[in-house]
């Protein structure tokens, strides 16, 4: 076949082909059109999934009437006119392919009004060199898609039911309402109304939004954040460790209001829980990240789902040490900070006390309960602590005053009532009773307590007594040359010595007898996908966790009440303590009020 050019039809119809897969990618490009009117509400009628019927109003901006026909034409958009636009797209969309894409694939109808104009004017999208006509209409954009793929019948057999479109256009929805809290939304699925959100401007209407969309329990177990350094902002809320979930099913994270999903972020986050997550669970967060749009680069994906940084190794550190320093600073707090309502707009998480290194706990076995108030050791708490108070007029350093107990005096935690079957410490704190798992907190403290002492002298290096020879690919050997210096901060001496060949000649001393040659080619492979690797310090606290799983005490052994309460103010100071290091939970909270229903108290 000699060369020709595509009709436009044609041209229009393989657009459509990466843009819109099914009707709940018309809706995204429909929605992103009306956010970017500057759409105060918008509604969202469905009809059979989709298929049938797709119609989205809104009381945005509107088109004038002379651009309606501009507005089906393909890269037609208000949005970028030069070069320098699209390297700074603060709008969602900006090709311009959506529309005319869409009526290739459907019969679409456009209706629009912009304020002052005595009439709306609409347009079919399906007459080619149609003019606009009046229609009553008012301000903002209407759109119609009737019959979804009705020229297209090869694309039509690759729908699913109408029960799995509609669900994918509602799981859509759900994220962009998440993502504009000043924009009202109201879905209708077969004039039946599916959910109607106003606008949520206050921080309680917010969490009432995040409550109705994601469920209550997410909001109970979760904290939110606001964290700003390097120009960058990160703001949201945050799943606790605990509330984890079988699959990635609850994770939201925003670049400059756009939902992605890119493997930095991925990995970065990922990485901020692997202290603290159970095995093969996944966390939950719904989190929006703000930077100049000069860094990050849309333009990367026909459907702009993903993004791509351009510093992306300053951006995942920043994600991850922020995210890792929000989960460890929440931590055990006072009864009456637990209670108090968050607030999105500022941060939850106060900065955190550092482990306090205690004397030898007493010796001996607790045969019985004693008969010790909380009383009688509320003055033993506040003894506890008086050596850690700096001397008068000196103010204290970061970490060394203890958790603020409540006016009673009474610390977080209260204090050991008993200890069941040798595995659970019985405390009473102001709120009621606490329940520990020995094993579990003990294994966390001495496990910071190792991360610590590591973090203060680095990472030694140990030389191998015959260095290893690595048979690579060229590119991975230019890494390795251009990384010399990182290679050598993680404890790793690797020289070149030829073009497909690297020699190990030193490892981390604490890795000895790992080998050497697989270690090397995790982390090139590691700094090929993200730019970065964390192996050296994983495999390193690997091994940390494993000596405090074995240094710290072992389920049915008794403890005297000075131990359990020795061990329960060192979890009121240590990082991380709300789980172990495999991710269980490591404390529970009965308030009075769960108690009294346990037994039908006041009912």
């Amino acid at each position: 076949m000699r060369i020709h050019a595509l009709s436009s039809q044609l041209i229009n119809q393989i657009a459509a082909g990466e843009v819109v897969e099914r009707p709940a990618s018309v809706v995204k490009e429909l929605l992103e059109n009306s956010l970017d009117a500057s759409a105060n509400r918008i509604e969202i009628d469905i009809e059979q999934g989709g298929v049938k019927l797709i119609r989205i109003r809104d009381d945005g901006n509107g088109i004038h009437k002379e651009d309606l026909t501009l507005a089906l034409s393909p890269h037609a958009t208000s949005k970028v006119s030069s070069l320098q636009d699209l390297e700074q797209v603060c709008s969602l969309g900006f090709r311009g392919e959506a529309l005319p894409s869409i009526a290739s694939v459907s019969r679409l109808t456009l209706t629009s009004r912009q304020a002052g104009d005595s009439s709306g004017w609409s347009l079919d999208g399906s007459e080619q060199h149609s003019d606009p006509a009046p229609a009553a209409h008012p301000n903002g954009t209407s759109i119609e898609v009737r019959d979804l793929f009705y020229n297209t019948p090869a694309r039509r057999k690759f729908l699913k039911t109408e029960r799995t479109e509609f669900s994918h256009i509602d799981a859509l929805l759900k994220r962009l309402a998440l993502s504009r809290f000043d924009v009202g939304f109201a879905l209708r699925h077969n004039q039946r109304e599916m959910f109607s959100l106003p606008p949520a401007p206050t921080s309680v209407e917010r969490d009432a939004r995040v409550g109705q969309l994601l469920g209550s329990i997410f909001l109970e177990n979760s904290f939110c954040i606001q964290i700003e350094a390097a120009g960058m902002r990160l703001s949201g809320w945050v799943g606790r460790p605990t509330f984890n979930r079988s699959q990635a099913d609850m994770q939201y994270f925003y670049v400059n209001n756009r939902m992605v999903r890119d493997k930095v972020v991925s990995h970065a986050v990922r990485m901020a829980y692997q202290d603290v997550l159970f095995h093969g669970r996944h966390p939950a967060y719904l989190l929006f990240m703000e930077l100049n749009p000069r860094l990050v680069d849309v333009n990367v994906h026909p459907a702009k789902y993903e993004v791509r940084f351009r510093e992306s190794r300053q951006v995942h550190d920043y994600i991850f040490r922020s995210l890792q320093r929000a989960l460890a600073e929440d931590g055990i707090k006072s009864p009456e900070s637990e209670q108090m309502p968050a607030d999105a707009e500022s941060v939850t998480a106060q900065s955190p006390a550092v482990a306090v290194q205690s004397e030898a706990a007493p010796q001996g076995y607790l045969t019985r309960p004693l008969n010790l108030g909380v009383a009688d050791q509320r003055g033993t708490y506040d003894a506890a602590f008086q050596a850690q108070r700096p001397p008068q007029g000196q103010r204290p350093a970061q970490g060394q005053m203890p958790p603020q107990a409540d006016d009673s005096g009474i610390p977080p935690l209260g204090f050991a009532l008993a200890q069941l079957q040798g595995v659970y410490i019985l405390a009473q704190n102001a709120v009621g009773l606490v329940l520990v798992d020995m094993h579990a907190a003990h294994e966390r403290v001495v496990y910071e307590r190792f991360k610590q002492t590591f973090e203060d002298r680095g990472i030694t290096t140990q030389p191998l007594l015959v260095p290893v020879s690595v048979a690579v690919s060229e590119a991975e050997a230019d890494l390795a040359e251009e990384a010399g210096e990182l290679l050598g901060e993680l404890g790793m001496e690797v020289d070149r010595l030829d073009r497909e060949k690297l020699l190990v000649r030193s490892i981390p001393a604490m890795l000895q007898g790992t080998d050497p040659e697989q270690l090397l080619r995790d982390l090139l492979a590691d700094m090929v996908e993200h730019g970065t690797s964390d192996r050296i310090r994983q495999e390193i606290n690997a091994v940390l966790a494993g000596m405090a799983c074995h240094g710290s005490v072992r389920a049915n052994r008794r403890l005297t009440v000075d131990e359990m309460n020795g061990l329960l103010r060192e979890m009121e100071h240590t990082e991380r303590i709300g789980q172990c290091n495999h991710g269980r939970p490591t404390w529970v909270q009965l308030s009075m009020d769960q108690l009294d229903k346990l037994f039908l108290r006041g009912q």
